[in-house]
């Protein structure tokens, strides 16, 4: 298994693999959505940024990251929003060498964490979260605009 950087040709597998993602979640996406967020993944400029796993030539999942700064402690962190492995591909392993790709970039980078949330009912993935990183104690909020 290869943890990359997505290039041109990945595309429609990492189309199809961000779809999934907001199927799992219950998010309407649309292919101008997946389209734009591609188009900030291939943007140096742009904060999203993105790493893939792969195997044999095929996409089997995906992570979405960022910096964010940690005023508090006067420190950069990285948030990972989105990470998702194919269905077929769960078990392998891939999951934990996205997270621990983001992990290695934070720390080129000299982040002093990397930080995500997840739904509650996500025990599979919370199983895996649990064994690489601490649980908070921080309640999320969501302040619609």
């Amino acid at each position: 298994m290869e943890i990359r950087r997505p290039e041109a040709a990945d595309f429609e597998a990492w189309c199809a693999l961000y779809a999934g993602y907001a199927a799992f979640y219950q998010v309407t996406q649309t292919d101008e959505m997946r389209a734009r967020v591609w188009g900030w993944i291939c943007d140096p400029a742009h904060e999203v940024e993105a790493l893939v796993a792969s195997s044999g030539g095929r996409l089997l999942g995906l992570a979405h990251f960022r910096a964010f700064a940690r005023p508090l402690s006067a420190s950069t962190g990285g948030f990972l929003d989105d990470l998702f492995v194919s269905p077929e591909a769960r078990g392998t392993g891939a999951a934990a060498a996205l997270i621990s790709g983001v992990a290695d970039e934070g720390r080129r980078r000299g982040w002093s964490v990397i930080r995500w949330i997840t739904a509650e009912n996500n025990y599979r993935a919370r199983g895996l979260y649990d064994q690489m990183a601490q649980r908070t104690v921080w309640v999320t909020y969501d302040h619609k605009l």
